[in-house]
């Protein structure tokens, strides 16, 4: 995490004045609210599953997009956000997402179908990729005291994983006392209050100096990951081999080598990419990218176990999830003091070890085992690594490069973690729905013990919709005949994407301890600027270490 002394020094500047009292706490309170509603906001649809899957009948990878708008926007938006801010203020960057994911929630609860409520989170994502960012930077120049600094932040990063541990539990509370719409609504209302605070009490910084848009650089790679998300997530649905998928991953692969040409030659890139000539930060920053995936794949998949195959209640799941978020908020403060002590690869090692071991053992629960202490068990094991992990992997990551890269590395470490993130549910998805519908169409083939009408009425929904269509089935219809064989397809689809992150996580964890060195300086960073000033890619911005993102 790292904060530009030079942006500190020119938001004073502007206001000619040292830190005062009501402003600061002001700023404090509006930031830590905002990055609490847009953690609820990421967090609280893990709960919702089932219920969209019951009431709005989403066709193939339509639920997964429903996550993955939300996640998208975050990642492709981020840095540019950062910027934003230093040019134009905070605040009104605090206020504008907050509107913006007011207005993203509203069109959530009020979707008749799945395209309008995916229109509503990425809505809602755009503004979570101002507010999450902006509300950092905002609180950590509000400060030039170094120890000071480091305490606002640290309540920042509890503010996001309290909201991270309640979302589930307000999920399960208002969609089973009411409807999936009413955790929605809260949403809205939650956000326009931080618009509220922010507006009246937040003070306005800014740090526009050597500050300047990469509007080539950030189209480029918005094209390059929406072709990229796009070709995942429907590849099950439409066929791998279908001209539309094959196309969609060209353009992906076409704009990505765009990008890297543009930053390359860039005055003010969106993304240095000097640092990766590191050899040690590039290991991290791949571990970023699949470690967190691990751990939001794991939950995804968890959120569908639960949701649209056993069709367990909200509180249920949503007691599940606290058990796997709520290690963030209780293990920031140990790993801290941890990584005052031990090399950080080691902890990020031992936390990956653990989402790792986590993820195999879900992968062998039974489909009819909907014991809560059973799916808890693994989902703790997966939490708790989590929760050293994302603590330590920033750590690990600035610890590899010399001191003027540090606000490089943490920044684009957000990045790429949150890449991750996004990359998780949608691969997961990918996976599991792609084999479940080959086993599904494979299943119903040879299944001498349905009725020839049912196999037909059965094969008609899954081609339509997939096997979660026919899981779904109302009883006593003909493809509800075949929902065991649909959930016994499932079944084995989800249990590969828990195998999947598992494996994921320990190759990362092999990779960190064998091959990660921990000061920088042993392999250099070639050809990169000696000037901090040049090299930090979010002048003022501040690292958010621990963003517990989930499902």
């Amino acid at each position: 995490m790292s904060v530009s002394p030079t942006a500190t020094a020119h938001d004073r500047e502007r206001s000619g004045k040292g830190p005062r009292t009501r402003s600061f706490l002001g700023t404090l309170i509006a930031g830590c609210l905002a990055v609490f509603v847009a953690q609820l906001a990421t967090t609280i649809p893990a709960t919702l599953n089932g219920l969209f899957q019951a009431d709005l009948q989403p066709l193939g990878s339509q639920l997964t997009w429903i996550t993955a708008a939300f996640l998208l926007p975050i990642v492709v938006l981020e840095l540019t956000f950062g910027v934003l801010g230093d040019l134009f203020g905070r605040r009104r960057l605090l206020v504008g997402g907050a509107l913006l994911m007011v207005a993203g929630e509203v069109v959530a609860a009020s979707a008749p179908d799945v395209i309008l409520l995916c229109v509503g989170q990425a809505l809602s994502g755009i503004g979570a990729a101002a507010v999450i960012p902006t509300s950092l930077t905002a609180i950590a120049v509000s400060t030039d005291d170094g120890p000071r600094r480091a305490r606002v932040i640290a309540i920042w990063v509890t503010s996001l994983a309290v909201g991270n541990t309640l979302a589930p539990l307000l999920g399960g509370i208002t969609a089973n006392f009411g409807s999936w719409r009413w955790s929605f609504v809260v949403l809205a209302a939650l956000a326009a209050l931080s618009a509220l605070v922010s507006a009246l009490f937040a003070e306005e910084s800014s740090a526009p100096e050597g500050r300047k848009l990469d509007v080539r650089g950030q189209i480029t790679i918005a094209v390059a990951l929406i072709a990229l998300l796009y070709a995942v997530v429907q590849g099950p649905a439409d066929g791998w081999g279908s001209p539309l998928i094959v196309v969609a991953f060209v353009v992906a692969a076409v704009f990505l080598a765009l990008f890297v040409r543009i930053e390359n030659t860039a005055k003010a890139p969106l993304l240095p990419l000097d640092i990766f000539r590191n050899r040690s930060f590039t290991i991290a920053a791949v571990v970023a990218v699949v470690g967190m995936f691990a751990f939001l794949g794991a939950g995804y998949a968890t959120s569908m176990r639960m949701g649209p195959l056993q069709h367990q209640s909200p509180m249920r799941i949503a007691v599940a999830f606290l058990v796997s978020n709520c290690w963030v908020a209780v293990l920031t403060p140990v790993t801290g003091r941890m990584l005052t002590r031990l090399a950080p690869r080691w902890l990020l090692g031992f936390g990956l070890a653990l989402i790792s071991a986590g993820g195999f053992w879900a992968a062998t629960l039974p489909i009819t085992d909907t014991s809560l202490l059973s799916i808890t068990l693994p989902l703790g094991l997966i939490g708790i690594g989590f929760g050293f992990t994302v603590s330590s992997i920033t750590a690990t990551a600035v610890n590899t490069v010399p001191a003027h890269l540090a606000g490089m590395a943490s920044a684009t470490t957000s990045l790429l973690r949150d890449l991750g993130f996004a990359l998780g549910p949608a691969v997961v998805g990918a996976i599991a729905l792609s084999r479940a519908d080959s086993l599904f169409s494979t299943g119903l083939a040879q299944a001498t013990d349905l009725s020839p009408a049912a196999q037909a009425a059965a094969g008609q929904l899954a081609e339509a919709a997939g096997p979660l269509a026919v899981n779904s089935a109302p009883a006593g219809s003909p493809p509800a005949e075949a929902a065991g064989l649909a959930l016994e397809s499932l079944s084995n689809g989800f249990s590969t994407g828990y195998l999947v992150c598992g494996i994921a996580a320990l190759l990362c964890c092999v990779l960190v301890v064998g091959a990660l060195r921990d000061k920088a300086g042993d392999d250099g960073a070639a050809s990169t600027p000696d000037s901090g000033e040049a090299s930090t890619p979010d002048s003022g911005a501040a690292e958010a270490p621990a963003e517990g993102t989930a499902v």
